[in-house]
């Protein structure tokens, strides 16, 4: 059983991804297995980890993890890459930060999907890798 604690790189840990207020609130079971933790280790070491190191300042991570019970209570789509451990959510300040991350990491890094997330006046970007399709989306809620 792997804790909490345990390092998915240098910067980055496993609670960061499957710490999850809504499965708290709602007695949801957040675990994991081997495959979807590996996924996260592989995002955080050719992801995460260069993004911090570019900005220089910590990367939080909004949303990581999701078990499928999870993924249903967030409104997160079927298929989702939360699942897998394939994808993350992450915290910024605004909407020009996010489109600055957003083309660095299309500039210097391999990904999946990184999409540009705005409901209402919350923003953050979803970063995935996995398949590599290189997908660069904008997606609004007003």
């Amino acid at each position: 059983m792997n804790s909490l604690s345990t390092k998915l790189s240098e910067h980055f840990s496993l609670g960061e991804f499957v710490r999850s207020s809504t499965a708290q609130r709602m007695g949801i079971d957040n675990t994991p297995d081997a495959e979807a933790i590996e996924n996260m280790r592989n995002l955080c070491t050719k992801v995460l980890e260069p993004l911090r190191e570019h900005l220089g300042q910590p990367v939080v991570i909004t949303s990581g993890f999701r078990s499928k019970r999870l993924n249903e209570a967030v409104g997160g789509v079927k298929q989702s890459q939360h699942l897998r451990g394939e994808a993350a959510d992450l915290m910024v300040e605004s909407e020009k930060q996010a489109r600055e991350w957003i083309r660095w990491m299309m500039d210097f890094l391999e990904f999946d999907q990184l999409i540009l997330e705005k409901k209402g006046k919350k923003v953050w970007v979803h970063v995935s890798l996995k398949r590599n399709r290189m997908q660069v989306k904008v997606r609004r809620e007003e």
